[in-house]
């Protein structure tokens, strides 16, 4: 993999992409002549922040656009909201044959589903989660504590007893059995407002962040990586 000629090694980062992102910064800072080619990790770590803080912007939310997500969103303002569940987890890690171990999951949702109680015999024997000991149980989830592709399937609707689909996650795939949903109450507009900014926030940040490197990678010649180059600032 090369950024303007320069082979980079990525074996240090998660991924390819990220090395290339992190040469395609360092470069930035050279050319602003914010380090020589001889900095060091640190001295190019901290010139790289500088080019962020320098380049990015990132707009602040309005209280207007705050409300409207609110709005949007209210069902993920309430408070005391718990749902009490159990799950079997079909791990998924690198080298797993995805669609085998969807077809193995998907027959056993529609065993569960035919007959719950097997559930907690299925969660012991098949899950790959450590509560499976414990025939799945998850206890009382309240939201923020699961990845988001979890909770998002969990809390939606009304279901009481085996959901009707598998829930995908960074995980893997899970059967989930809600037993009980506890309603909370809606919280206010000004008691989560703050919390609503930082998540606007983030949003916007990671947004210019994307559109920034992708304008910076569309002004260079990268090999053996793509990273969905731009040759406009105007990148939606």
């Amino acid at each position: 993999m090369k950024v303007n000629g320069i082979s980079i090694d990525d074996t240090a980062w998660g991924t390819p992409q990220m090395a290339a992102v992190h040469e395609l910064l360092r470069q930035r800072a050279l050319a602003l002549e914010l380090i020589t080619d001889d900095a060091d990790d640190d001295q190019v770590n901290d010139a790289i922040e500088t080019v962020l803080a320098d380049e990015v912007r990132v707009p602040e939310p309005t209280t207007a656009e705050c409300r409207r997500w609110y709005e949007a969103n209210l069902s993920k303002y309430r408070s005391g909201e718990l749902v009490h569940a159990r799950h079997i987890l079909f791990q998924i890690t690198q080298g797993t044959p995805v669609l085998a171990v969807r077809s193995v999951a998907d027959a056993m949702l529609m065993e569960v589903r035919a007959n719950p109680d097997v559930f907690e015999e299925r969660a012991r024997d098949k899950s790959n989660c450590p509560s499976g000991a414990q025939g799945g149980q998850l206890g009382q989830l309240q939201r923020g504590s699961t990845v988001p592709e979890f909770e998002k399937e969990v809390f939606a609707g009304d279901t009481i007893g085996v959901l009707p689909k598998l829930i995908q996650t960074r995980h893997g795939f899970h059967i989930v059995s809600v037993d009980q949903r506890i309603a909370g109450e809606q919280l206010p507009f000004a008691a989560v407002a703050e919390q609503i900014a930082d998540e606007l926030r983030r949003i916007s940040e990671e947004r210019a962040l994307t559109q920034y490197i992708r304008m910076l990678a569309g002004s260079v010649e990268i090999e053996g990586v793509d990273l969905d180059a731009a040759t406009s600032p105007l990148v939606q």
